[in-house]
Parts: C-alpha cells; sequence; structure tokens
C-alpha cells in the first residue's frame, strides 16, 4: 500500500484519524439519532482544511492531491458516514465542476470561499424523472437579458439546506438532447430559490438530504460553468470524480465495521472462549480483511490515475463498484459476528449497515458502474 503513499498521504492519514477518533465519532451516534446536521464538525473540518483539500492554494484548498482527500474522506467515514458524505458531497459534487469547468472568475467568486470552507457546495442533477437517465432533465433555463430564468426542481440533494452555493444542471434548448444541458452556478439566496421536502432517511441520518426548487430564479450569464451545450457533459465527468469519494466512504464503513467486529470477537467469550477463536468468525474476519484491502487499492488506484492526469472512467466504477458491494457484505457480516447486539441501536454496526446502502445506489447504482465497466473493456479501455 506504501507504493500509492508519500508523507503528505501519510501525514492527512494521521490527521484525520486522529480528528475522526477524537471528534467526530463521539458525535455520530448522536446526529444519526436526532438526523442532526454536524455543523460545527464541518467547521472544524473547515480548520483543519479539509473542505478544499484537494485543490490549490491560490483557490483557497489545501495544494494536496485526489488521493489525499480521499484518504480523509475514508478515515472520517470509518467512524460517521454522515460526516463523510458531508465533505465528499461539498468537495467532489460541489467544488468539483467550478474548478474543472470554471473561469477564473468562477473559481476566485465561488470555490475559493468553498475551498476555504466559508461557504457549503451543493450539486444538483437528480430529478424525479431523471435519476440514472439523467440526460431526462426537465428544470429549465430560458434566456432573458443578462442571463438566464431557471424553473424546475432537484431532489435527494446532499447538503441542499446548508448550501450557500449550488450548481446545477437545467435544459436550454429542448431540441438538441444531452448538449441541450447547461451547467449553471447560484447563491442560493437568489430571489425564488427554496428548499422543498425533508428526507428521512435509512442511513446517513446526520447528512442533510432535500428537495430544492427553483422558481423564476435569475442566474446571471456570468455563472454559466463552460458552454451552453456543455453542461451534460461537465456533470458526468463530475460524477466520475465523485465515485472515487463514494468508494473511499464505501471503503471507511467497512474498515470501521471490521474494527469493531475484531474488537468485539476478542472480548466476547462463549463456551469458556473468546468467540475470535471459532474458526466460523475467523473466517468472516479473514474475508472481511481480503475484501476491504482489494477495495482500499482500487480506490486509491482510481485516485492516483486521475492526478496523474490517466483516463480513470472505468477505475472509477470498479472502485465504486466494488467496495460499495464490499462495505454492504461487511457490515452483515460485522452484525452476524455482533449476534443479537449487533441488531441493536446501541452499537455502531448497526448504524454502519444501514449507512452502507447508499454507497450502491448514490452518484450511480451498482447496476449502471457494470454497465459502465463492460462499455469501457468492450472498446478496448
Amino acid at each position: 500500500m506504501h507504493t500509492f503513499l508519500r508523507d503528505e498521504h501519510l501525514q492527512v492519514r494521521e490527521t484525520a484519524r486522529k480528528f475522526a477518533d477524537e471528534v467526530v465519532a463521539p458525535r455520530a451516534a448522536g446526529i444519526d439519532e436526532r438526523e442532526e446536521f454536524p455543523h460545527d464538525t464541518v467547521r472544524q473540518m473547515a480548520e483543519l482544511g479539509f473542505m478544499g483539500l484537494p485543490f490549490p492554494e491560490k483557490y483557497g484548498g489545501a495544494g494536496l492531491d485526489t488521493l489525499a482527500y480521499v484518504i480523509a474522506v475514508e478515515e472520517i467515514s470509518r467512524v460517521c458516514a454522515s460526516t463523510g458524505i458531508t465533505l465528499a458531497a461539498h468537495v467532489s459534487l460541489g467544488c468539483g465542476p467550478v474548478f474543472a469547468f470554471g473561469t477564473e472568475d468562477q473559481k476566485m467568486r465561488f470555490l475559493v470561499p468553498m475551498a476555504k470552507g466559508e461557504a457549503i457546495g451543493c450539486f444538483g442533477l437528480t430529478e424525479p424523472n431523471a435519476g440514472s437517465d439523467a440526460a431526462g432533465t426537465q428544470t429549465t433555463a430560458v434566456r432573458v437579458d443578462g442571463g438566464w430564468k431557471v424553473n424546475g426542481s432537484k431532489i435527494y440533494i446532499t447538503n441542499g439546506s446548508v448550501a450557500k452555493f449550488v450548481t446545477f444542471t437545467a435544459r436550454t434548448d429542448k431540441s438538441k438532447g444531452t448538449q441541450g444541458i447547461s451547467a449553471f452556478i447560484m447563491d442560493t439566496a437568489t430571489p425564488g430559490f427554496r428548499v422543498g421536502k425533508r428526507e428521512k432517511k435509512m442511513g446517513h441520518r446526520g447528512s442533510d438530504t432535500v428537495e430544492i426548487v427553483f422558481q423564476d430564479c435569475f442566474v446571471p450569464d456570468g455563472n454559466l460553468i463552460g458552454e451552453t451545450s456543455g453542461g451534460f457533459r461537465a456533470f458526468m465527468r463530475t460524477l466520475t470524480g465523485g465515485r472515487i469519494s463514494i468508494g473511499a466512504m464505501a471503503l471507511g464503513i467497512a474498515q470501521g465495521a471490521m474494527e469493531h467486529s475484531i474488537k468485539y470477537a476478542k472480548e466476547r467469550h462463549q463456551f469458556g472462549k473468546p468467540i475470535a477463536s471459532f474458526q466460523a468468525i475467523e473466517f468472516m474476519l479473514a474475508d472481511m480483511a481480503m475484501r476491504i484491502e482489494a477495495s482500499r487499492l482500487l480506490v486509491y488506484q482510481a485516485a492516483v490515475r486521475k492526478d496523474a492526469g490517466e483516463e480513470f472512467v472505468k477505475h472509477a466504477a470498479m472502485a465504486k463498484l466494488f467496495a460499495s458491494e464490499t462495505s454492504n457484505w461487511v457490515t452483515d457480516k460485522a452484525i452476524q459476528i455482533h449476534g443479537g447486539l449487533g441488531y441493536m441501536r446501541d452499537v455502531p454496526v448497526e448504524r454502519m449497515h444501514r449507512d452502507a446502502k447508499l454507497m450502491e445506489i448514490g452518484e450511480g447504482t451498482s447496476e449502471i458502474q457494470r454497465m459502465i465497466i463492460a462499455r469501457e473493456i468492450l472498446r478496448g479501455a
């Protein structure tokens, strides 16, 4: 594993693990139970530079790379997936498209405050009739003097009610298919913008997930990201990068569940000895460790390829798919190792199992990832 890691990566892991254990973990059960957004934790992540880890210092970031960022996401998700997804959605989806496709002016106006953690970002793509079929966007942006008038809604928006800025897609030309979809960024204080339904979720209950509504929102020309015909492509590329962070979150959840399982298996005695000495438990722990390490290699490889400017579509899909399915498998076995106790809200593995399921759905379902992987290998990628 150290083949990938330089000193700065090891330092990020040490800092993130200490922060996760000392600050995030003690609050994890509470924010899940109360469905409470971790405002103070986010503020402290900003102070540590986590909110802009992979962005240059000139744009308010820490000047590190994608690998450093996914290590931080992994470590935080190891103890609290709600906090992990808050960070990942802000960095990959809120900041990501502005950094990759925005103008210098947009980077200074929007990316700098987001990377510093002074403002939270969110990303609006999914709609009631546009989920896996992201090209089914029905939100519209109509040309007016000096900009665009936006109407529509987006659903399942992470950070939606706490965000200062929202990047989103809207259809600007109904006759051009995906080339008629454009990307914009907007201040959520814009008249006509409002937060709609707040979702009550199975997992990630400390994360903010809402509907957002645009009603005659005026967006100036200077807030168009890229060309009018390039919004769909920009957001698909953003999702590709975001899948690496989903893989990191899934990896962290699985790692946390395994750590709790090892501790419990050593402490729990049955038939006069610790259950860790029983072969059935040993086999589950061995398979956990093997799948987690394989997931880590896939996630880190995708991050390294992205940083190197190499093609990473297939690798991001593989990392997301394998790590998310590993996370669900590991958390299921973690509950099995804990027995009846594992079914109770008193232990973290119950929460981790609920949190793991989203990893197979968000930013492209497992089925979509298999389609992407097959498409890439069939064309020789």
